[in-house]
């Protein structure tokens, strides 16, 4: 008889996947607590904080995303290698 493939049993939860996670969550928590940046001082270029902190986001986020993606791609060839298959 053929023997089957080993299945894990869930996800893996690794020091890596956790800052991803960190990554890809920080600019949710930054944009909903509303508090933090609801107000006008300090401006920046005559911008109100209020908008000029969203629109830091925009770019923080976009790093974020970056690192979290490039961070995942390491893993995963990292698995793969680890498992004995072809990295792409």
């Amino acid at each position: 008889m053929s023997e089957a493939p080993e299945v894990s049993g869930g996800a893996v939860v690794t020091p890596v996947r956790v800052v991803i996670a960190l990554c890809l969550f920080a600019p949710f928590v930054a944009m909903l607590w509303v508090g933090s940046y609801a107000k006008a001082e300090p401006t920046f270029i005559g911008i109100p904080f209020f908008y000029w902190y969203q629109m830091a986001w925009v770019l923080i986020s976009t790093a974020l995303t970056m690192v979290a993606y490039k961070l995942w791609q390491r893993d995963q060839r990292a698995r793969s290698s680890a498992k004995g298959g072809a990295s792409r």
